[in-house]
């Protein structure tokens, strides 16, 4: 019996990469008050995209919105995509994450939303517990210096 197709909600990711004195370092937030994953740590800019949206459009708006800098777009690095699986066949939980990596931008960084209690600069080499899992995996695998173009997740 053929499998009927089934709707994906997307997101962009931006993973604010800088030098630090011991390696790369990744600015996250802690996410709060938001009934998902609270209290745990994520990309410091990420959200869902809007209709008739690129990602990569996505990603320079929830970037703005969220930490109050200016993202081009030429300097968003695709990373990886992670197809994700929750719990349902809700359309709701079948998503598909962009992550995009940043080492330029306008402006300095500061939490613009309450959905965030703190926002701090981490080493790959020593990422704080805990990560929303998915994040994780894509921080561990950029830690390494081996992401691959697609990860799966909940399969």
């Amino acid at each position: 019996m053929p499998r009927s197709p089934f709707a994906l909600v997307p997101a962009a990711y931006v993973l604010l990469l800088r030098d630090g004195p011991r390696g790369d370092q990744v600015l996250l937030q802690r996410r709060h008050g938001t009934g998902f994953m609270d209290e745990h740590w994520a990309a410091a800019a990420a959200g869902h995209v809007e209709a008739g949206e690129s990602c990569t459009s996505a990603a320079a708006r929830e970037a703005a919105e969220e930490l109050g800098i200016e993202v081009a777009r030429d300097d968003l690095v695709g990373l990886c995509a992670v197809h994700r699986h929750q719990e349902t066949d809700r359309p709701v939980d079948q998503r598909v994450d962009f992550f995009f990596s940043c080492r330029r931008w306008r402006g300095e960084p500061a939490l613009r939303e309450a959905k965030a209690s703190a926002l701090r600069w981490y080493d790959l080499a020593d990422l704080p517990d805990p990560v929303v899992p998915h994040e994780l995996a894509v921080l561990r695998a950029l830690g390494a210096g081996a992401v691959p173009p697609v990860m799966t997740a909940g399969f």
